[in-house]
């Protein structure tokens, strides 16, 4: 019977929101916030219909939870067009790597200092709220390859890459409650955070990059570009890009995301010229996108493209389109669970915790900014504004209760994460729309 309660409560709520739709655009609130409210009602406060035990349930949530982010990360690096060497780079690494560590080190001190908790609890959790998500940020991240708008690329780059680099500290919050000693602090720096970090971005980049450029040969002496399985390649990639390199012991998540990078940067370079748009908009129709062409912008219709571009078309445009439907159907669960529990985990202190967080800590980090020139005042404050915490924190939070957590510290690691995480939906949910908006029709004004 729970499984029937829980598979018909999925059925509804997607119902609803594909019905409710076309009403949602018109409003400045986004499916996460309505997913969320309809969570709370379905839950033990509301109609009572659905019941999860938080604790009895960490084991496979911290697996579901691992799987959304896996696919949420792939599909990000996949959307990455800009060579590597661009400078617009610059940013993505400095969101992922200084302002990260800048809002470790302040939620750490806050909940040192201001609520008293002792120093690896405070590491942990302000490791786990660290990381921007990839999968409930979907909105202000690149819509396609396309896309180059210095805040959506910066914040895709930095969602993809800072849920890896926030694995150590992750550790680190473990390691300080497991251990007394610090005859363990050098190999947590050289094996967590220096070998695991640079392992999974190397194996992951060059595994996407050589996989992507072999199915495209193959593809191409076969001549079967139009009726291969892309969404099997794209499974393939996941799988093995996160399994090699836990077997070596670096970070899965990073090696997924260089993985999606590899294979896009495999595709950038069948393209006649630099300036060409991505594979997947010449061969197929993108809605609401003029980068084409009228008359390329047809299936089928591929003249003045080369083999291999009609190939890498093909390949990208289904794997995207298999990618978004799977990162809806995950935020639509998770987040819907997120309302069930949520009441009977609220924690009071992430109002403060949250308002530092969101208001403070990371809009002064971005601030300190340091590359001139690249980002204005405005495009500084977008990014303060957007760290919008998910699915990624659900996974830490999960990860640190099955591996070590003590007893004492798992009930209020656990309330504190999950209300901090619904108050990020919930403001940033009502909130990105309007300001994106904004920001577009000022970049039409200054245009």
């Amino acid at each position: 019977m729970t499984f029937i309660v829980w598979f018909a409560m999925l059925g509804a709520v997607l119902l609803l929101l594909a019905l409710s739709s076309s009403y949602l655009r018109w409003i400045p609130v986004t499916s996460s916030v309505v997913c969320l409210v309809l969570g709370i009602g379905l839950g033990a406060s509301g109609l009572g219909l659905l019941h999860l035990d938080v604790s009895g349930s960490k084991g496979w949530m911290e697996h579901l939870t691992e799987v959304a982010v896996l696919f949420s990360l792939f599909f990000s690096g996949l959307k990455l067009r800009l060579p590597l060497h661009d400078r617009r780079w610059g940013s993505a690494f400095y969101l992922a790597g200084p302002v990260m560590m800048l809002c470790i080190g302040g939620v750490t001190l806050l909940l040192h200092y201001g609520l008293d908790l002792e120093w690896g609890i405070a590491v942990l959790i302000g490791a786990i709220l660290a990381p921007t998500d990839p999968v409930l940020a979907t909105l202000v991240q690149v819509a396609d390859a396309q896309d180059d708008d210095p805040v959506r690329f910066s914040l895709s780059g930095e969602a993809g890459l800072n849920d890896g680099v926030a694995f150590p500290f992750v550790i680190l919050g473990l390691l300080l409650q497991q251990n007394s000693g610090h005859a363990w602090l050098g190999d947590w720096l050289i094996k967590d955070m220096l070998w695991a970090v640079s392992a999974g971005l190397l194996l992951g980049y060059w595994m996407g990059r050589g996989l992507g450029k072999l199915t495209l040969f193959l593809r191409l002496r076969n001549d079967d570009s139009t009726v291969s399985p892309n969404d099997y390649l794209a499974l393939a990639l996941i799988a093995l890009a996160y399994v090699f390199a836990e077997t070596i012991q670096a970070y899965g998540f990073l090696a997924v995301f260089a993985a999606g990078l590899g294979l896009r940067q495999a595709e950038a370079s069948t393209s006649s010229s630099p300036g060409q748009p991505a594979a997947e908009h010449l061969v197929q129709p993108v809605v609401g996108h003029q980068h084409v062409a009228p008359e390329q912008a047809v299936k089928g219709d591929v003249r003045g493209l080369d083999d291999s571009q009609v190939a890498a078309g093909i390949m990208l445009g289904d794997m995207l389109a298999f990618g978004s439907l799977i990162e809806r159907a995950m935020e639509v669960f998770l987040v819907t669970l997120l309302g069930v529990v949520l009441m009977e985990h609220w924690d009071w202190r992430a109002l403060l915790v949250g308002g530092a967080l969101f208001l403070v800590i990371r809009p002064l980090s971005i601030l300190l900014f340091p590359i001139r020139g690249m980002l204005g005042i405005r495009e500084r404050g977008l990014l303060g504004w957007f760290g919008i915490r998910g699915i990624g924190s659900f996974y830490y939070l999960f990860y640190a209760l099955n591996h070590g957590l003590p007893p004492g510290h798992a009930a209020q690691s656990t309330n504190l994460v999950l209300s901090v995480v619904a108050l990020s939906i919930l403001l940033h949910g009502l909130s990105v729309q309007p300001l994106l908006a904004r920001y577009e029709a000022w970049k039409q004004r200054t245009s």
